[in-house]
């Protein structure tokens, strides 16, 4: 990413040597907060146009805008399928109370620190991020693409995103709920709003993913007895998971 281009973009070019000064990249930039901008001579309304602009860079990396050729690709796929979804629900607990005692501007930095982490580990399990909102995430295993151990692979990144959320660093210790159901669903249309994009699905299982969640102490896994039924020599033992 050029920063002086971008900001050139955003009509702020005034502060591309400010910038450089201070050794602002790509990386850095998403990690920036009022006070920093505000170290470095950024005058208010700037800073707030700036804030905005990173929060939308932010969110087209975690939800990133399909091309012509993928939308195309994607129009030509069957509008609704039936098939077998594990789906996990993810729950940041506590966040009613974070929202209460943070500034937004800290709340929005520790949200996206989460979605990040949650994208991240769910991804290196064969996971699809369907939709954030808010302080959950839903996730389907066995889409786009089915795998015989999908209900095995979801449970293993819950139990991987318990960790990884355990151990990210930051004024706060973040904690998450995960409910992890597997079922039959209808698959529906790819629905692409702004930034984002997700495959809308019709079943009981995200309900029932959704309802465990709720049933799952801080730093636990619950299953519903579908998904426990897949695990197959995949102990209970194993997977420190409450089996419902």
């Amino acid at each position: 990413m050029d920063i002086a281009a971008w900001l050139r973009r955003l009509g702020l070019d005034r502060y591309e040597q400010a910038f450089r000064d201070n050794a602002i990249d790509a990386e850095v930039l998403l990690e920036l907060t009022d006070a920093d901008l505000e170290k470095i001579g950024v005058l208010l309304g700037h800073r707030k146009r700036l804030l905005k602009a990173i929060m939308e860079r932010e969110q087209s990396t975690i939800h990133p805008v399909p091309s012509s050729e993928e939308i195309q690709s994607r129009a030509a796929e069957p509008a609704a399928e039936r098939r077998q979804l594990t789906v996990t629900f993810v729950d940041l607990v506590g966040s009613t109370a974070l929202s209460s005692r943070l500034d937004p501007e800290d709340l929005r930095d520790i949200i996206g620190t989460y979605h990040r982490c949650v994208a991240e580990t769910i991804s290196r399990f064969g996971g699809f991020v369907a939709k954030y909102m808010g302080d959950g995430v839903l996730v389907y295993f066995g889409y786009p693409k089915a795998h015989e151990n999908d209900a095995e692979q979801a449970v293993r990144a819950g139990l991987a995103l318990v960790d990884a959320i355990r151990r990210l660093q930051g004024s706060e210790r973040l904690q998450v709920r995960i409910g992890i159901a597997t079922g039959e669903v209808v698959v529906g249309d790819l629905i692409i709003s702004g930034e984002g994009q997700e495959r809308g699905i019709v079943g009981e299982t995200p309900n029932l993913a959704a309802r465990l969640q709720t049933l799952a102490e801080p730093e636990a896994v619950v299953i519903g007895p579908q998904t426990r039924q897949l695990l197959g020599d995949f102990s209970s033992t194993a997977i420190s998971a409450r089996s419902r």
